[in-house]
């Protein structure tokens, strides 16, 4: 049994990711699986005088709780193509605390978004840096049109190509992180 943590890259207490790191979460029964409410944390805008007066103690705590597990499920924001500015100044964070953050780290990866593409902008940047950091995408997903293709009222996936496609996904990561 594996520890996993999850959380959302988003800032909105209303995150349809969010909504897809706990539909996916409870699809994992033989691992250990911890969520967090990133929306509910406070980081500071990163800059270099921010940076010189100390490592944040939030920060300090997400990557700490990111050094305690092996593995991540991460989902991820868009905005205009890329992912959130919040998202971003917390990878810049954690990068300052230790560039190889996500070392050994191995990562299910996924978006949604009400578009069409599902965030898959957002998808492929995280997959071009995470590397960077050490970390290894051992799997992927997007889920496109998020309200036509979710019920955020039963917490489930509607398209049963793609809820199909989804525990597919969840079972190759989780055979993925025993070895």
């Amino acid at each position: 049994m594996k520890k996993i943590l999850a959380f959302a890259g988003s800032s909105s207490p209303t995150s349809i990711n969010h909504q897809l790191i706990l539909n996916v979460t409870r699809r994992i029964e033989e691992h250990q699986v911890e969520v967090l409410e990133l929306h509910e944390i406070d980081f500071p805008v990163y800059s270099i005088v921010k940076e010189k007066e100390g490592i944040p103690q939030n920060i300090k705590f997400l990557f700490e709780k990111i050094m305690d597990h092996p593995a991540l499920i991460i989902s991820v924001n868009e905005y205009n193509a890329n992912v959130s500015g919040f998202f971003k100044n917390i990878l810049d964070w954690l990068s300052r605390v230790d560039r190889k953050f996500l070392e050994g780290k191995k990562i299910l990866l996924m978006s949604t978004s009400p578009g069409k593409r599902g965030g898959a902008s957002a998808l492929e940047y995280c997959k071009s840096q995470f590397p960077r950091f050490g970390g290894e995408v051992v799997e992927s997903f997007s889920l496109p049109q998020f309200y036509e293709n979710f019920d955020s009222e039963k917490g489930s996936i509607v398209n049963e190509v793609f809820d199909l496609g989804v525990s597919e996904v969840v079972t190759a990561f989780s055979q993925e992180i025993k070895e």
